[in-house]
């Protein structure tokens, strides 16, 4: 079931007529080279990010809704309210029960001035694996998410623009009812939401410059048309949320100076789904993963060393500082 684009927002060429061809063809091109010098806004950043991570994945740890981690995930649920009311947002609580646990997704927004009805929803989730604290997966989507929502605060988006920190994307609740994601994006086709694009932050913390860090050991092909070095930050979408990834690289290749990488390939290819983007793809939306590719560059997922002394958050904070480019686009462009 494909979502139809906000009115102005046209189908891009060779995307019309429901076409499922791979796309691989992004605007602008890759940084290549040295990377320019952080800025002061950058520095301050980082520390952000790394504080909240720290917060999660150290003061907090292991979380999820499991038998004895459930009061770490009601730990990190709180801290996050906080945060998020903290940077000035009303903080909806959207509990649901998992396996007779109360859990909660964490929304906030900022409604939109002139096409408040057309939604724009950056997630990620707060929840952790068994048996490991979760730095980069997923403390760094919930930091980037985080200082997004500090950064939009006080904007008027011409959109509405939805933050969202949710539980139970890990297994065994990956893509069951239980998933976080999937109970908002089912409240969304109910309340017959127009949510024009998701963006999920899932796992962006890790980068090496080392040759063949990178993998493509789900999709061989792509080999051919990206580096083997894994130090780029890549945006994935099905074939049906294309248009989306195009724009998502566009923005951020125009203004920010960090490679990116970006391509939407069917579904059924292994990994392009692993996130929450893929609990909008159910419900008929367009949904893009922002990622470092996880599993397929990062040598601790899912392990007990995932901990932020593996992560750099100088990269991180250059990261976000694009997405907020990227953000600015997709809610003010005409």
């Amino acid at each position: 079931m494909g979502a139809a684009l906000p009115q102005g927002w046209a189908e891009e060429p060779g995307q019309r007529g429901g076409s499922w061809l791979p796309l691989f063809a992004m605007p602008g091109r890759p940084h290549v080279g040295p990377l320019p010098e952080l800025t002061d806004a950058e520095r301050t950043l980082a520390t952000a990010l790394e504080a909240d991570v720290t917060a999660l994945a150290v003061e907090i740890g292991e979380r999820h809704a499991g038998r004895f981690h459930y009061d770490n995930l009601r730990k990190a649920e709180a801290l996050l309210s906080e945060r998020l009311k903290a940077a000035g947002y009303e903080v909806e609580r959207e509990a649901f029960e998992a396996r007779g646990r109360t859990v909660a997704n964490l929304v906030v927004e900022r409604r939109g001035t002139t096409n408040p009805d057309e939604i724009v929803i950056i997630g990620a989730h707060y929840d952790s694996a068994e048996e490991t604290p979760g730095a980069n997966d997923n403390g760094t989507g919930v930091a980037a998410t985080l200082a997004l929502a500090r950064a939009f605060a006080a904007r008027q988006p011409a959109r509405t623009l939805r933050f969202v920190l949710f539980a139970n994307e890990e297994m065994p609740w990956f893509q069951t009812d239980a998933m976080g994601s999937l109970v908002h994006a089912r409240r969304c086709r109910r309340n017959d939401e127009q949510v024009a694009v998701m963006l999920s932050l899932e796992t962006i913390g890790y980068y090496d410059d080392e040759p063949d860090s990178q993998s493509f050991a789900s999709f061989p092909p792509l080999r051919l048309l990206y580096p083997d070095t894994g130090n780029f930050i890549a945006f994935i979408g099905n074939v049906e949320s294309g248009p989306f990834v195009r724009r998502a690289v566009g923005a951020f290749r125009e203004t920010t100076r960090f490679p990116a990488y970006g391509c939407a390939i069917p579904d059924v290819v292994e990994g392009v789904g692993w996130s929450d983007h893929w609990a909008f793809w159910q419900e008929g939306y367009p949904g893009v993963m922002v990622t470092d590719t996880a599993v397929f560059r990062y040598p601790y997922y899912h392990d007990p060393e995932d901990t932020p002394d593996k992560l750099d958050f100088t990269r991180i904070a250059r990261v976000v500082a694009g997405l907020e480019h990227v953000v600015t686009h997709l809610v003010d462009d005409p």
